[in-house]
């Protein structure tokens, strides 16, 4: 990977760490699959006029990827995020990545090498560390959605890859047209309240929507596309956990959420984890990869 695809790889779990705390904030007064409904609705709004047309062969690929990275994904994490503290949710989505490099071998036939596999392991003993941590008194039923939507996330990368190379900005596109309705619908199923919601939302709650729309949603999936259709998952995968670091740093800094020495050292052994995972870039990684 070149000095711009470390770059990119690097601003995507910053703005998805931040949008944790940024979506807590639209959480107290939007329903959570209102919010991530209305959210994809927008996106996708947007976004279509500018992209080609769906073709045959490509709706049922798009709809399977939405249903994992868009609806399992988004519904359980904002469900989620409503008990949970921001920091720890943004931890706790880091399981995806090793789902993703699970899910890889058997579905893409990719093996991860020694040092990456031993990186990855000890980033997620720094996830479950941080989980864990008694002081913070994290329950049960939020922790397990979280998890749930680290495997649907996982699931939506890998059929991505296996199903593409997508051009990422007609894939966001066409995905957020397919979880809008998917979250909509269940929204309109299992909650209630959502127009009263809307009329009592403030700006505070309207600039959190557009931060995940804008930033969160169109820029951030956009270049993570770009780059899973350029290098294996076993590559891009281990940089997302450093949204675990800016998710903490995150709910401190804007939820004024608590801070325990667990919790930290949990943090620096995943980060260190990727560490180990990315460097050194050995050549046949180099070649591997096939950069574009």
């Amino acid at each position: 990977m070149e000095a711009i695809h470390i770059a990119a790889a690097l601003v995507v779990p910053l703005l998805w760490g931040f949008q944790f705390a940024v979506v807590k904030a639209g959480l107290t007064v939007l329903p959570p699959l209102f919010f991530a409904g209305l959210r994809f609705a927008v996106i996708a709004a947007i976004l279509i006029p500018f992209v080609a047309r769906i073709r045959g062969p490509e709706i049922w690929p798009i709809f399977l990827i939405s249903c994992f990275m868009g609806g399992v994904n988004f519904a359980c994490s904002y469900i989620g995020l409503t008990q949970s503290p921001a920091g720890i949710a943004g931890i706790a989505n880091q399981l995806w990545t090793p789902f993703t490099l699970m899910l890889a071998w058997p579905m893409l036939g990719e093996k991860s090498s020694a040092r990456m596999v031993i990186g990855v392991g000890l980033a997620l003993c720094g996830v479950v560390l941080s989980i864990a941590d008694p002081g913070l008194k994290i329950s049960t039923i939020p922790t397990l959605f979280l998890i749930a939507s680290a495997f649907g996330l996982a699931m939506g990368n890998v059929l991505a890859r296996k199903f593409g190379p997508f051009d990422p900005v007609k894939l966001f596109a066409w995905v957020s047209f397919f979880t809008a309705f998917q979250l909509l619908g269940l929204s309109m199923i299992v909650e209630g309240g959502q127009i009263e919601a809307l009329q009592r939302a403030s700006s505070s709650e309207w600039l959190a929507f557009a931060f995940t729309v804008i930033l969160g949603g169109i820029a951030a999936f956009t270049i993570w596309f770009w780059l899973i259709a350029r290098f294996s998952m076993a590559r891009v995968a281990p940089y997302a956990l450093l949204q675990s670091f800016f998710a903490i740093g995150a709910g401190v800094a804007f939820r004024h959420e608590p801070i325990t020495p667990t919790l930290i050292l949990g943090a620096i052994i995943c980060v260190s984890g990727v560490a180990l995972s990315q460097w050194p870039i050995s050549t046949r990684l180099r070649n591997e990869d096939g950069v574009q």
